[in-house]
């Protein structure tokens, strides 16, 4: 493959590419090209190969294959592998778990230890559930615990300390058993979304726990030190098991909080439990890991797994599509060749996950573009077809790719711990390379550089509108239903402006029922499918599936709790959902439901404080290309509450705009909006007259009135944060914000939350 030759990348993935993955040199300049960086990955990756006796042509052959499956955006790898194969960091992996034991020391290792994996691009799982409840006795000290949630408070802030490698944000998985002693304060600890903000929460959840549930009884409660009964005044300690599940229910259909993951059916899976036992997941709960275990991931992009079916007979937009399960398996063998080489380029953040990685060497190839292929095949995702379709297909992907590894083994050797694993019976058995080969992650923003769907999540939206680097705002709509809508004659601009307001295409009458079949979104997908179709896939996949079950704002606790009971029955490990625009309401009623409220409506409605008689204020003289503007800031509580300039030797019309823009500031302070997000829309609003002064660029009006309370008011890291808080738009361009695969991801700009 040659490198001058452009991989088929859209304006979007090029612009993520741009801001995230090239190299940049010191001044900030971009000095790769997105070939240059397929190349460098695919070099590093094939590095290894020297290691197994390849000769050098061998090793350029495997190399230009690597390329080539990355060149044509057939299968990506997980973001450190794109951003640090073959440079200096050279950290490759995403997901890792680290122990948390009844001790300082452990307690602060892990922090430490934190620290150094989001530095260099990954992110952490815990299970908090060894620590010791809170206000239990100390005995070395005479003084009483602080809990798990204190401790999960204290990395939550080294995260937020550590950006990770400069381009990744911290992610972490907090997990504790639901026979904890402190498993209540836990399922509620989010409810504040401006704690914890680093932090996805789940609860692990026992078969003895869903037994009790079941049977409307009681279960006990674990003494975390002694393994045992926790004992209360002579008595053990138990909850109400339906109580605690109706708690779990509530606070997730209310923010999306906490996940759920089923710890017997994770360790049912565990290919080495005569090691250990799985307790954590990475921060998607897709990868449960052991301590001090890493696993580097990548995706199959499907949409390119198909091969058109000619015919004749029908309209050139209906042609189909067969799928080519040829290239298919030849994919999945060199992309599990692929993440083997990766386990040996690695660069590990510690000794100790060096060594646990390589004692059982786990992957997790995955699938990203499902609901584009169902497209392109003909199948509504939402259907019977397409629950078959996968089950075959990940069943093909998983047998194909334990082949794979035992080929691997018969050349390299088996994973270290294979004679203690489930693989070796009886002196003889299975000999991989691996330990586990599949995982369906999240696929964020490596779905948006191979412009497929991402996950095997249904399409979040046909059409949206993007906002490009320099604010312009593009219309994107879905190439498959571009095409189809200008071969049928029902496009318009009106048309795909409309279904960017909409979450569904369904109630348009322009658009054919034929087409309203195919094209169906997340929010057409009833909870029984969107959880159905996560367990046809976990039934061949050997860890677990990233998923989030989309619900319509308008679901009922009862939609949730169907779906965790149904996501039980049909065996999925875990399950994360999110009701639309659930976390927007708790930023908006400060956590309650406003008073005098509709039950089950939250009060959106902005109070405005009304003014006191006497506020004290400040004022500030600042140059701007209109002459000296006078701002003076009236503070109520020490926060600014309203504001008033002046402007002197300029027109009416300029006093006017002044004024005006004043009064709507005041008004957006009185009404509780954070002033780091009234800096945030107007500093850097340009003007005819911009000069330089207060040592800097003042390019207007509105951006003379950002300075000014940026100087006194204003911490730049509390924008990115107050506007986390709801985690409906994107903190960078402002665009919505997909749940996907518990992550939150904006496919604008490539933002990721992990």
């Amino acid at each position: 493959m040659e490198d001058d030759k452009r991989p088929e990348l859209s304006e979007n993935s090029l612009k993520v590419l741009e801001r995230r993955y090239l190299k940049k040199d010191d001044r900030g300049k971009i000095v790769e090209t997105p070939e240059g960086l397929f190349r460098r990955v695919a070099h590093a990756i094939a590095e290894p190969d020297k290691n197994y006796g390849h000769p050098a042509e061998e090793i350029k052959e495997i190399e230009d294959k690597f390329y080539d499956m990355m060149y044509k955006l057939e299968f990506m790898p997980n973001s450190p592998t794109l951003m640090n194969a073959g440079r200096p960091l050279g950290q490759l992996s995403a997901c890792f778990v680290l122990p948390i034991d009844d001790s300082m020391e452990s307690i602060f290792d892990a922090v430490k230890h934190t620290a150094l994996i989001h530095k260099s691009g990954g992110g952490t799982g815990f299970a908090f559930s060894r620590l010791r409840p809170r206000d239990s006795v100390v005995a070395s000290t005479s003084g009483v615990a602080s809990g798990p949630i204190s401790f999960m408070r204290v990395i939550n802030s080294a995260t937020e300390a550590v950006k990770q490698g400069g381009t990744r944000r911290g992610a972490n998985m907090g997990i504790l058993r639901v026979d904890h002693l402190d498993i209540l304060d836990f399922i509620s600890c989010k409810d504040d979304l401006s704690e914890l903000t680093n932090f996805n929460i789940s609860v692990a959840i026992t078969d003895a726990f869903m037994r009790a549930v079941d049977a409307g009884g009681k279960y006990e409660l674990i003494d975390p030190r002694t393994g045992s009964v926790h004992m209360k005044d002579g008595k053990p300690a138990y909850l109400n098991a339906r109580e605690v599940l109706d708690k779990i229910i509530d606070h997730a259909h209310k923010t999306g909080e906490p996940g759920v993951m089923f710890i017997d059916r994770m360790n049912e899976g565990n290919p080495v439990s005569k090691i250990g036992l799985y307790e954590s997941t990475n921060p998607c709960g897709e990868q449960p890991l052991l301590p001090y275990e890493s696993c580097n991931l990548g995706s199959i992009n499907l949409s390119k797994m198909v091969r058109a079916v000619v015919d004749f007979s029908a309209p050139r937009e209906l042609s189909r599509y067969e799928i080519d399960w040829e290239k298919l398996d030849k994919l999945v063998r060199l992309s599990v060749h692929f993440l083997d080489n990766v386990i040996e380029a690695n660069k590990y953040p510690l000794p100790e996950i060096d060594y646990h990685t390589k004692q059982n060497r786990k992957i997790g190839l995955g699938l990203m573009g499902w609901a584009d292929f169902l497209i392109l095949l003909g199948i509504p995702y939402n259907s019977e077809e397409a629950l078959e379709l996968a089950e075959r297909l990940m069943s093909r992907i998983k047998n194909v790719g334990h082949d794979e590894s035992q080929r691997l083994a018969s050349k390299r050797g088996v994973f270290p711990d294979w004679e203690r694993s489930i693989f070796f019976r009886d002196g003889v058995g299975s000999r991989m390379r691996n330990s586990t080969v599949t995982t369906i992650a999240p696929t964020g923003t490596i779905s948006i550089i191979a412009s497929c769907s991402s996950g095997v999540e249904p399409l979040f939206a046909i059409s949206y509108v993007r906002t490009v680097m320099d604010k312009t705002r593009m219309l994107e709509v879905n190439p498959y239903f571009e095409r189809i809508a200008k071969s049928r004659g029902f496009y318009s601009q009106e048309l795909m402006e409309k279904i960017a307001q909409s979450n569904s295409i369904m109630e348009f009458e322009e658009i054919p029922d034929d087409v309203k079949r195919i094209f169906v979104t997340s929010h057409d997908v009833s909870p029984e499918w969107h959880v159905r179709m996560q367990a046809a896939f976990q039934k061949y996949t050997d860890n677990a599936v990233s998923k989030t079950i989309n619900l319509p704002n308008e679901a009922s606790v009862d939609d949730v709790r169907t779906a965790y009971m149904l996501a039980y029955k049909l065996g999925c490990k875990g399950i994360t959902i999110y009701r639309d625009g659930s976390r927007a309401e708790q930023v908006l009623s400060t956590g309650a439901t406003a008073k005098g409220a509709e039950p089950g409506k939250t009060e959106t409605t902005a109070r405005v404080k009304d003014r006191p008689e006497t506020l004290t204020g400040i004022t500030q003289k600042i140059k701007t290309g209109y002459g000296n503007l006078y701002v003076t800031v009236n503070m109520l509580d020490g926060k600014p509450f309203e504001i008033f300039a002046q402007i002197g030797k300029s027109g009416y019309s300029t006093m006017a705009d002044t004024e005006a823009i004043c009064r709507l500031i005041s008004l957006t302070l009185r009404s509780g909006v954070p002033v780091e997000m009234v800096i945030e829309q107007l500093k850097g609003i340009g003007g005819s007259s911009p000069v330089f002064g207060n040592g800097g660029l003042i390019s207007s009006i509105p951006d003379a009135i950002a300075q000014v309370l940026h100087k006194h008011f204003g911490n730049g890291r509390k924008i990115e944060k107050e506007l986390d808080l709801s985690e409906e738009f994107c903190p960078d361009c402002k665009a919505r914000i997909e749940h996907d695969g518990g992550c939150l991801v904006c496919r604008s700009c490539g933002y990721s939350k992990c």
